[in-house]
C-alpha cells in the first residue's frame, strides 16, 4: 500500500509539470534583465531561462530597457519577465511596457526586479500593484502563509530565509500568499500580515509578483518558492 501511493505522488507530480510544459510551450517570452546588481539580474535570468527553454517556450533575452522603446516589438510576446532593480526606465519606454500589458501582454517576476523597479515611475508601479519599501531585518527566517487558488494548489505553507519585504500596495491585487511581521525590528509593525505573492489584471494583461527571491537561487533550494514563480508565469502568459 505504501508503495501504492508513492506512485501515485509520482504520477501526479509528473501530471502537474506536464501540464505545466504544455501550457508554456511554444510562447513567446522576453527576459528583460539589469540594474542593481546586489539581486543578481543575470543569475535570475539564467535560472528562468533555462526552465523556460526545457519547456519549449520560444526565449529571447534583453540585457537593456531599449526592450521596451518600440510597443510593436513588445506585442510579439505572450509574457515579459524582468529582473531590473531599481534603474531609471523613460516616459516613452514606461508607456510602451504598460500599453503593451494593457493589450494583453504579461508581465511577471520577482522580489526588487520587479517591485522594486524604477521608484519614480509612478504609471510602472500602477501596473505591478507593488512597491517595496523596506525590508526589516534584512535576511531573516520568516514563514510564508498559503492561501487557496489554482496557482498554489497542492503547495503547502513554508519557512524561508531571505528578505521580509515591507510593501505598498493596491488594494485590487489578488493575494496568494501572506506573512506576518513579529515586531522585532518595528514594534509597531507586529502581527502585519503582508502579501508575500500576488496577481493582477492590468487591462488585458496578467501581471504576476512574489517578493521572495533576494538570492535567485532561492528558487533552486526552497520547491515551494519555485513552483509559486513558474506557475505565476504560466498564469500570466496565458489568454
Amino acid at each position: 500500500m505504501k508503495n501504492f501511493f508513492i506512485y501515485l505522488t509520482i504520477v501526479l507530480i509528473f501530471s502537474q509539470q506536464l501540464a505545466q510544459s504544455q501550457e508554456i510551450k511554444d510562447k513567446n517570452v522576453l527576459i528583460v534583465w539589469g540594474g542593481w546588481e546586489g539581486h543578481n539580474p543575470k543569475l535570475f535570468s539564467d535560472i528562468v531561462e533555462n526552465w523556460l527553454i526545457n519547456n519549449n517556450a520560444k526565449v529571447t533575452v534583453s540585457n537593456s530597457l531599449n526592450s521596451y522603446s518600440n510597443i510593436e516589438y513588445l506585442m510579439k510576446f505572450d509574457l515579459i519577465i524582468q529582473s531590473v532593480t531599481m534603474g531609471e526606465i523613460t516616459t516613452q519606454q514606461e508607456k510602451n511596457l504598460t500599453d503593451a500589458v494593457k493589450k494583453g501582454v504579461g508581465f511577471a517576476g520577482a522580489h526588487g526586479g520587479i517591485i522594486d523597479s524604477f521608484r519614480s515611475s509612478t504609471n510602472y508601479q500602477f501596473m505591478t500593484g507593488g512597491q517595496w519599501v523596506e525590508h526589516p531585518g534584512g535576511m531573516v527566517n520568516f514563514k510564508v502563509k498559503i492561501l487557496e487558488d489554482k496557482i498554489t494548489e497542492g503547495i503547502k505553507d513554508f519557512e524561508i530565509f531571505t528578505e521580509q519585504y515591507y510593501l505598498h500596495l493596491d488594494p485590487s491585487v489578488e493575494v496568494l500568499a501572506t506573512t506576518k511581521f513579529d515586531g522585532t525590528i518595528y514594534p509597531w509593525i507586529k502581527d502585519v500580515e503582508m502579501p508575500v505573492v500576488w496577481r493582477k489584471k492590468f487591462g488585458k494583461g496578467k501581471v504576476f509578483c512574489i517578493s521572495l527571491g533576494h538570492n535567485p537561487n532561492e528558487f533552486k533550494n526552497y520547491t515551494e518558492a519555485w513552483k509559486l514563480l513558474t506557475r505565476g508565469f504560466v498564469w500570466a502568459s496565458s489568454n
